[in-house]
This record gives structure tokens, C-alpha cells and sequence, in this order.
């Protein structure tokens, strides 16, 4: 673990709510922020520009993810262009593919020759995590998401996939690979141990972040007394 980073990888804060946002950019653990259209949805956003600009009037140095809405690859690239242009700390988020399953390589290359820092999305292969390293070779700059999470939720175990991804980013110092969709606190530990950069981790899952490393006898005690207190509470009786 390193004094800069207490956890052993970068903290990205993964919501949509104004309020958590602005207050956890004040937290010296998080280093940055990812967003995309469904965390906004279920935050009650109801204008995407709007909203960006409220975090970017107050989030200046952290780098912030905000995601493309198009589904076609010339309005993609427009979007992204917008989107770019909000600040020098703010990141594209870019799908891996359409909702055809067209690869969106082509897209990610022109727009990182261009200079515009991506956050390359939604991936869960290996090959995906190879296509995109290629299209980033010329970036300043670039995020590569694998959803490690919801790898787990096949049933596959993410570790082995996200040690190669790390291998794969190896040859460009310029990319940095972000474990996505963590499920539990324990994926924090094993980002960390097999060298991804960045762990994105949801407002509610941060309070927890704070159990890390607990003695277990005391969780056991705090759980017992958990149920104690239900029960008081409840007025249970037999």
C-alpha cells in the first residue's frame, strides 16, 4: 500500500447523486468519479448537460467519466466531441460495442488520435480488452472498464481474466486499467493485489470500505448485537 493510495489502487466513485458527489470530492480517498446513464436514471436526472455541468462547476481536478447516448457511431463520435469539450478532467465514456455488437474500434481510435481522454466501457473479454488496447495506441490518455463484476456474476472467475488484461495494458504506460462493478469489498483487495489501477466502488459500498482488514471477532460481536437489537426493537416474543 502506498501513502498516496491507503487502499493499494485509486478509489473511482461510481453514482449519480449531486449531493454524495460533491461531498466525496472533498474525501482523500477517492480520486475520481464515473457516471453513466442508468446510475442518472435512478438518481432522478432528468438533463444529462445539466447535470454534468452542476459536478463540473464543482469536481475541477478529479478526473469524472460521463458516458455517450448514441447508439450510431457518427452520433457517438459528435457526442463525444460535446462531451470532451466540458473540461480538461473529463473523461468519455465509450461502449465497446453498439447494441449490434459492431465494435466500436474504429470510433475509439479516431477520437483518442484526437486527443480526447476515453473511458472505454462496458468489456468482459479478453479479445474485447486486446481490440481496444489497439485503438488506444496513439491516446494521451485512456480508461479501459472491465466489468470484473459482472464476469463474477457468470460464474467465471474474474481474477485470472483481469491479472492478463493487466498484461495486455502493460506496453502502453498510457492506458489504465479500472476494475468495474465490484460486488463486494473484497474485490477492492483483489484489484489491488493483481495490479489493476483503478477500482470504481458505488456510494453505498464506500461507508463499508471502512470494515477493510476488521477483526473478525469483532464483526461477529457487532453482527450478534445486530440481532439483539432487531429483536428489542421488534418487540419479538416467545
Amino acid at each position: 500500500m502506498t501513502d498516496q493510495h491507503p487502499y493499494g489502487i485509486r478509489i473511482f466513485a461510481d453514482g449519480a447523486d449531486l449531493e454524495g458527489i460533491l461531498q466525496l470530492s472533498r474525501d482523500p480517498v477517492i480520486s475520481g468519479f464515473t457516471t453513466n446513464p442508468t446510475l442518472m436514471r435512478k438518481s432522478g436526472v432528468e438533463d444529462y448537460a445539466g447535470f454534468a455541468r452542476k459536478v463540473l462547476d464543482n469536481v475541477t481536478e478529479h478526473p469524472i467519466s460521463f458516458e455517450v447516448l448514441s447508439d450510431e457511431f457518427d452520433e457517438m463520435g459528435a457526442q463525444a466531441r460535446t462531451i470532451g469539450s466540458w473540461g480538461p478532467n473529463v473523461y468519455v465514456k465509450i461502449p465497446v460495442t453498439n447494441t449490434r455488437g459492431e465494435s466500436a474500434a474504429p470510433l475509439i481510435r479516431e477520437l483518442s488520435s484526437e486527443g480526447l481522454h476515453l473511458n472505454v466501457t462496458a468489456i468482459l473479454s479478453l479479445e474485447q480488452v486486446r481490440t481496444v488496447a489497439g485503438a488506444l495506441a496513439e491516446t494521451s490518455g485512456a480508461v479501459v472498464s472491465v466489468f470484473a463484476g459482472r464476469i463474477a456474476d457468470t460464474g467465471r472467475d474474474p481474477v485470472p481474466i483481469m491479472t492478463e488484461a493487466v498484461g495486455v495494458l502493460a506496453p502502453n504506460p498510457l492506458l489504465e486499467l479500472l476494475w468495474a462493478s465490484p460486488r463486494e469489498i473484497l474485490n477492492v483487495r483483489q484489484a489491488a493485489a493483481v495490479g489493476c489501477h483503478i477500482i470504481t466502488v458505488t456510494h453505498e459500498m464506500l461507508g463499508k470500505l471502512k470494515g477493510l482488514g476488521r477483526g473478525l471477532e469483532e464483526v461477529s460481536l457487532d453482527t450478534v448485537r445486530m440481532f439483539r437489537d432487531d429483536a428489542v426493537s421488534a418487540g419479538f416474543l416467545l
